[in-house]
């Protein structure tokens, strides 16, 4: 849970010190370890960079300003990480898209922040959070902490806001059981049509403030590079773009939890949104902001014990008929309104596609039982059967998923 942190003049500073600290530290271990790569050298273990790159630095004179802040060993256990998951992923160990290795930091980044473990802060009586070497920062909360914290990450955003992070080991929520369920066809004309026919409309926020952004950088662009009014443009135009994303996340927030508190199991289609970014629908869909939805719809489920899966993209929701589940073909994206050629059944474009994905969900996560429970000992031999012509060859991109899952 991350909230709004306000800093004075003295304080500022010394964020701004310690994000720099944290940055060289960084990028010398980065570096060592790049520089002992490319000589065939073994790898550098964290013990000898911590030795090399901050207890012996802080001695020198040109590192000597590094005894001035506390965040250096979560520096380098980040980049520990950073490693894990890059080699993780080359194994093939780690799911979802390819990982890149560790780059450089910059102090020019946009995003600039520190990790603490809890011998560095403390929460005050007084509602104030104590940062070592920082002092007492002044903060909104939005809620109390359900339980004590384990770490806290301090950020500064592109327009000068810092924000509290803070990392809580939290039991999970589970809401009362409910007999309705969801299917959820996304889309630009409706931002999500449910399988029950309701519709949330597109509030289209980046749509609605392009002409403030279009004023906002044409001043930009006109002002010297290097010039102080320049760099006072460019805060004007990171706030006007983090206006924009608060409010698609706080929409994305409430629209989830909604669907989740109202229905027991939900099932969405799992759309190739870098791809269709790729298309002239790109500002459309990147305002949308489909994949941070879904996402919220995941972990919500799993955190209220509700049911959620996801349905292939290449399941053709808009061409089966829901009420008889015949297949009439591919249709432009004009055609909102079709006429089944099987039962003559007139269907809305994507009320038919959301109920489709309503009963793939169901047939997916029935198969998922059935498989847990013959795992868990059930005596079952399948005769050979011959693969169908859509099953054979390399299976496709975009695996379905499955969370929160009851019995399972």
């Amino acid at each position: 849970m991350a909230e709004w942190v306000y800093p004075d003049a003295a304080q500022r500073r010394a964020l701004a010190s310690a994000f720099g600290c944290a940055r060289v530290v960084w990028n010398d271990c980065l570096r060592d370890r790049k520089e002992a790569h490319a000589a065939g050298l073994p790898y550098g273990t964290s013990a000898e960079l911590s030795r090399l790159r901050i207890t012996q630095a802080k001695r020198t004179e040109e590192r000597s300003w590094l005894a001035d802040v506390v965040a250096l060993q979560q520096s380098l256990r980040d980049m520990d990480t950073a490693y894990k998951n890059f080699f993780d992923s080359l194994r093939g160990k780690r799911p979802g898209r390819k990982v890149g290795p560790p780059r450089y930091k910059s102090k020019k980044d946009t995003r600039q922040s520190i990790r603490l473990n809890t011998n560095a802060f403390s929460l005050q009586e007084d509602g104030t959070v104590y940062v070592a070497k920082v002092g007492s920062l002044k903060v909104t909360w939005s809620r109390r902490l359900p339980a004590a914290p384990t770490s806290l990450t301090v950020t500064k955003d592109s327009c000068g806001r810092y924000f509290l992070s803070f990392v809580v080991d939290t039991e999970p929520d589970i809401l009362p059981e409910l007999e309705d369920e969801a299917g959820i066809d996304l889309g630009l004309s409706a931002f999500a049509v449910l399988s029950d026919g309701s519709k949330i409309a597109s509030p289209r926020f980046l749509r609605r403030a392009e002409k403030k952004l279009k004023h906002l950088q044409r001043e930009l662009s006109r002002k010297a590079k290097g010039s102080k009014n320049r760099a006072k443009a460019r805060i004007k135009v990171a706030r006007q773009h983090a206006k924009v994303g608060d409010r698609r996340r706080d929409f994305h927030h409430k629209a989830s939890t909604q669907i989740i508190r109202d229905n027991q199991a939900v099932y969405v289609e799992d759309l190739a949104v870098s791809g269709l970014g790729r298309t002239r629908l790109a500002k459309s869909v990147h305002d949308a902001g489909w994949s941070a939805f879904v996402g919220m719809l995941e972990y919500k489920a799993v955190k209220h014990g509700r049911t959620f899966a996801k349905v292939d993209r290449a399941f053709p929701s808009s061409q089966v008929c829901s009420a008889c589940g015949f297949r009439d073909g591919p249709k432009p994206l004009h055609v909102r309104e079709w006429r089944c050629g099987a039962c003559g059944t007139v269907h809305d474009r994507d009320r038919n596609a959301a109920r489709n994905v309503l009963f793939e969900g169901h047939r997916i996560v029935a198969a998922k039982r059935a498989e847990t429970l013959n795992a868990c000992g059930a005596p079952v031999r399948r005769a050979p059967v011959p693969a169908q012509r859509g099953e054979a060859g390399s299976p496709r991109k975009g695996q379905t998923t499955q969370a929160g899952i009851p019995g399972l």
